[in-house]
């Protein structure tokens, strides 16, 4: 049965293709990011399934991907490389309000992507007023201003 290995090469290209786009396209999905997705979706069914549409190689080939991501989930709790290289790492993007911007380039992120979760986060105003942005793994920024700065302070 091919649908084995069909599956664990859909599961295996996938993510690292998701990867190398970033995690700001996992972050933020815009209507052709969904459209993408679906075109996707359809194109990984046909490699999944071939010419077998059967219910049993479609869950042949579910059960295949669920096992392999919970093994995957396994080996990264016992290898924390793994985990490393699977997931991603925080990325500093600004520190002490000096924008890191090769840093930035390479998360395809612009200083108004970060002023935007600072505003929404803690309604600063400039950049001078972050300690630190950090690109999380799963794509989200987190930002981490400097004291005084934001919603509490006097005047802003």
């Amino acid at each position: 049965m091919e649908t084995v290995p069909r599956a664990a090469a859909i599961y295996l290209v996938l993510p690292a293709l998701f990867r190398l786009a970033g995690r700001r396209t996992l972050r933020e999905m815009t209507a052709f990011d969904f459209i993408l997705l679906l075109i996707i979706g359809e194109a990984t069914q046909q490699a999944l399934l071939g010419d077998d549409l059967s219910v049993t190689t479609a869950a042949v080939a579910v059960t295949t991907l669920i096992a392999l991501d919970i093994a995957m989930s396994l080996l990264e709790q016992r290898a924390g490389f793994l985990e490393r290289m699977i997931d991603g790492v925080p990325t500093v993007l600004v520190a002490d309000g000096t924008p890191l911007r090769e840093r930035m380039r390479r998360a395809r992120l612009d200083e108004q992507d970060v002023m935007e979760r600072a505003r929404a986060l803690h309604g600063l105003e400039r950049m001078d007023q972050i300690r630190f942005a950090v690109l999380e793994p799963g794509g989200d920024i987190t930002i981490i201003p400097r004291r005084g700065a934001g919603r509490g302070e006097a005047g802003g």
